[in-house]
């Protein structure tokens, strides 16, 4: 995560990529697994969704949890900042609703 001259786009920056958003409201449902992720995302590539799995990782938005199993096991969670930031996402999910009606009645 960096910071940018908006905090906005330091927001923008930090959560835009192929369904980093979505992943989020998943897990702010609860922990999930790896491929209940892959489950509810298929349209979406599983290294694109590993790829942002590790990037929300890396900026402190979801723990990542691997047990030292046969077969293994991994399990994503939010971290205090990823639940943090579930308003706001919510907000921007009935905000795209609002431009898709707008977008069906012209």
């Amino acid at each position: 995560m960096k910071k940018s001259y908006c905090p906005i786009d330091t927001f923008i920056n930090t959560i835009k990529g192929k369904r980093k958003g979505t992943i989020i409201l998943h897990l702010f449902q609860g922990d999930k697994r790896y491929g209940e992720l892959v489950r509810l995302m298929p349209d979406i590539s599983e290294r694109m969704i590993t790829k942002q799995l590790k990037e929300l990782e890396i900026d402190g938005l979801i723990n990542r949890t691997a047990f030292p199993e046969v077969p293994p096991r991994v399990e994503y969670s939010l971290t205090k900042l990823g639940n943090e930031i579930h308003p706001v996402l919510k907000g921007m999910f009935k905000g795209g609703v609002l431009f898709e009606k707008s977008i069906d009645t012209l």
